[in-house]
């Protein structure tokens, strides 16, 4: 199914800027070859007239107006000079293409116009060549329609070019402003999740450090009277800064100072309310909870519960109406294993393109050194699995 979708959307073949200046080249070199023959054999004058129509078309690209503008005077001056129709007279064509192709409409409006005028005069001329019996209303519109014909495919093939191009140009500087600003909202949730990690963090933080300055308070206090309840708060400061330090070094590239108050946040204990939540908002859900809840870290047990919360909500907004959410929670080789699955749309569910949640989830199971799968499930549904080491 790859390749097929990968070919119907590749994009057409074009020449390069140092393709474009050889076709050029090679283009006018095909026309000028007759050119050597009129110099040597046939006329010189005619000669020098198709080296003066055609030279010019080398740089068709880069001057379309004035490349049609030498080769339109070349090719007026013709009926002056003689009667008869020149190869070299199929340069005006290919310049009223270029015209149409690289400038504005309004040069090519003008370019159309001087070219069905010529069409006429030179009806006129080749008639009077070839007889002036054969001066008729019949062959004059004949001559000038067959060679209007020329210049109006001509235009009309460089107005779709220039259109085409400009459709082009318009998605491709449309895709690179959306890709801009998807990059902006991208590093602007990314940011703001950090801060909201690390508004959760100062909770932790606080926790801690207010435990042991109260252990320490309380063993000083009491040691005059009772030394040996020392030893419980001196093993209770022991483990609690261990703790602290443990996420600081974690969160450290995180953490961002913030004077907003912050509120005491969810521990495991709290996973049974927020199942019950779940379940009042109409989520039908099945839990596999141990009991006890394992005692852990307050950052692990605080990203356990923000894992179980967003793969919840995910659910509530993706996998459908009828959907029913398996909630489950273990120990398994020093790490925690949070895992929510559903049985809803999974891969077919819509998406709104942002993903900022299953990025909020990978940033904090990252920040403890733990891992983050998720993805449509075998059997229908989708699956949020975290591991954070203990």
């Amino acid at each position: 199914m790859a390749g097929p979708a990968l070919g119907a959307h590749r994009q057409p073949w074009r020449l390069g800027p140092r393709g474009e200046r050889w076709f050029d080249v090679a283009l006018t070199a095909v026309l000028l070859l007759p050119v050597l023959p009129y110099l040597l054999f046939v006329d010189v004058a005619d000669g020098l007239l198709m080296l003066l129509q055609i030279t010019p078309l080398l740089f068709r690209r880069r001057h379309p107006v004035a490349v049609f503008a030498a080769v339109a005077t070349a090719t007026a001056v013709q009926p002056l000079l003689n009667d008869h129709p020149l190869w070299s007279q199929f340069a005006f064509p290919v310049a009223v293409y270029s015209v149409a192709r690289y400038a504005g409409p309004r040069w090519a409006a003008a370019a159309l116009g001087t070219g069905l005028v010529g069409a006429m005069v030179a009806a006129f001329d080749w008639l009077h060549g070839f007889g002036a019996e054969l001066l008729t209303v019949e062959n004059v519109t004949a001559y000038s329609v067959t060679v209007a014909l020329f210049v109006v495919v001509a235009w009309t093939l460089g107005t779709l070019g220039r259109t085409r191009q400009a459709y082009v140009d318009a998605l491709v500087e449309r895709g690179a402003r959306l890709e801009r600003e998807a990059a902006q909202q991208a590093a602007l949730a990314a940011i703001d999740e950090r801060h909201r990690i690390a508004r959760e963090m100062h909770d932790v933080v606080a926790h801690g450090l207010t435990t042991i300055v109260v252990q320490a308070d309380g063993a000083r206090a009491a040691a005059t009277h009772d030394p040996t309840v020392t030893g419980p708060a001196l093993a209770t400061i022991a483990t609690t800064g261990r703790e602290a330090i443990a996420e600081l070094r974690r969160m450290l590239g995180l953490l961002r100072a913030e004077e907003a108050p912050t509120a005491p946040q969810p521990r495991l204990g709290d996973l049974p309310a927020l199942l019950a939540e779940a379940r009042a908002a109409g989520t039908r859900v099945v839990a596999q909870l141990p009991e006890p809840l394992p005692a852990v870290s307050d950052g692990v047990a605080l990203t356990t519960y923000r894992i179980a919360q967003e793969a919840l909500t995910n659910v509530r907004r993706h996998a459908g109406p009828e959907a029913t959410a398996g909630v489950a929670l273990r120990i398994e080789a020093g790490t925690v294993v949070v895992e929510v699955t559903d049985d809803g749309r999974g891969a077919a569910a819509p998406d709104d393109g942002r993903g900022l949640g299953l990025a909020g989830m990978r940033e904090r199971v990252a920040a403890h050194g733990g891992t983050l799968t998720t993805g449509p499930a075998p059997g229908g549904g989708f699956t949020v699995c975290a591991r954070i080491p203990l």
